[in-house]
């Protein structure tokens, strides 16, 4: 494959240079051979979560090939403990992971321009090339193929002209989340840069086997006629926009105490995309809403190791019919209101009994009424800057580029504030990356 990105006059290449596949270094127990997706996994939609990790090349005695073959050992002795990501699972309708072992695909590419160059002179759509034979989210061939089997990881690394290098993975969402996600690519890191498998400590559910008969929640989203943007909200200007809402609420009758830094970002984000949307439409304000994807693992009354892998998390539902939802009063209160009611789940067996409950009508048209909402998921507490290969802490991490009305939350690479990775339509984006009032806390 070879993609040509067109920036400022210069044409780069991206070359796939190498591919096989890396099986685990132990063979997954016999007990062991099926692994039974959970109602929440069942319930996820095809789709693949994307991240990649950026290190610039702090070790100039490095040979790419030794590198390679360090890369290709110590996944091969992650997947040991990571079997179902090893294994095959079906591209629709799946209840279970068959973990026969075979394998996940390695590739390796390159790209003939340095590192800096490319962060600074691409968007987030130039990122595709980095991943695994296109697995980005909604991609179209992946909702178009639905036949057959595929493995559930698949990875990439690329290398740059400077020496620099790109990690890339993509997981299957129906065996897990970004959290499993990032907990494999940080175990992987740490058996590369220690040689020591021992750390490793995945925790993987025996669910039982159960056919679910829900539609999946949450419909797919394109990207077509889309952008992604990223925008950066330094620590003190975060700070003052806790301080203005925190007043804003006492004004209004109903304070918000302490708000965080997520709720208040969130309601900004919301807010401002909202606007725009309005001043597009002629100032006609077009009913939506927001969702937030929360992770489970914590907020369980029985809490779960923040390492235990598959689908687990909720989603916090809250409609903005109105303009007046859009007060910080009402969207921070309503979100801490609805996140309150799941802490009361006692465990996860609860929650499953809870989701299971619910008929196929109610889901369809739970599908049908979300489906124009907004999107803001939350990485700021994930491990995101830990992943370490033994060449030090990554430059950059993030998503691959995301799908229509989905904003991701992540830490600043220097601790210093949050980075918001937005995907609206072209005309939103145009008038959200001129607006003041966001800007303001940029």
């Amino acid at each position: 494959m070879l993609s040509k990105l067109l920036r400022f006059g210069r044409r780069q290449l991206h070359t796939v240079v190498s591919r096989e596949i890396i099986k685990p270094s132990s063979p997954t127990p016999s007990h062991s051979k099926t692994y039974n997706l959970s109602l929440f996994d069942q319930m996820a939609i095809n789709s693949h979560t994307p991240i990649v990790a950026f290190y610039p090349n702090l070790d100039k005695s490095s040979e790419a090939k030794t590198q390679s073959l360090e890369l290709k050992n110590s996944l091969s002795k992650t997947l040991t403990h990571y079997y179902p990501f090893a294994g095959r699972v079906m591209k629709s309708g799946a209840t279970n992971v068959d973990c026969n072992d075979e394998g996940v695909e390695y590739i390796e590419a390159s790209n003939d321009s340095s590192l800096s160059d490319f962060l600074q002179q691409s968007h987030h759509e130039d990122f595709d090339p980095l991943f695994p034979n296109d697995l980005i989210w909604f991609d179209p061939h992946i909702r178009g193929d639905t036949e057959g089997v595929t493995c559930p990881l698949a990875v990439q690394v690329n290398r740059f002209a400077c020496g620099g290098v790109a990690v890339a993975s993509t997981l299957s969402h129906k065996v897990g989340d970004a959290r499993s996600l990032l907990n494999f690519i940080n175990h992987w890191a740490l058996v590369t840069a220690r040689k020591d498998t021992s750390l490793i400590n995945p925790q993987i559910i025996p669910y039982e086997a159960r056919k679910n008969k829900l539609p999946d929640i949450l419909s797919d989203k394109s990207r077509v006629g889309c952008v992604t943007r990223s925008f950066l909200f330094p620590n003190q200007k975060l700070n003052d926009l806790k301080a203005k809402v925190t007043a804003m609420t006492k004004e209004s009758g109903q304070p918000v105490m302490n708000p965080t830094r997520v709720e208040v970002l969130s309601w900004l984000l919301h807010n401002r995309t909202m606007a725009a949307a309005t001043k597009k439409n002629s100032g006609t304000f077009k009913p939506s809403g927001m969702l937030f994807p929360t992770d489970m693992r914590g907020i369980l009354a029985e809490k779960l190791p923040g390492t235990t892998i598959g689908n687990l998390n909720f989603v916090i539902e809250f409609p903005t019919p109105n303009q007046s939802d859009l007060e910080p009063h009402i969207t921070i209160g309503e979100m801490r209101k609805r996140k309150e009611a799941f802490q009361s789940i006692p465990n996860l067996e609860t929650a499953t009994e809870i989701v299971s409950q619910m008929s196929p009508e109610t889901a369809l048209e739970t599908s049908k009424r979300i489906d124009p909402y907004h999107i803001y998921s939350s990485l700021c507490r994930f491990p995101t800057y830990d992943i370490d290969f033994g060449w030090g802490k990554p430059l950059k991490v993030t998503l691959g580029g995301t799908v229509k009305n989905v904003t991701i939350l992540m830490a600043a690479p220097d601790g210093n504030g949050i980075v918001a990775d937005m995907c609206l339509e072209k005309e939103d984006m145009k008038i959200l990356q001129n607006d003041p009032e966001l800007l303001a806390y940029c």
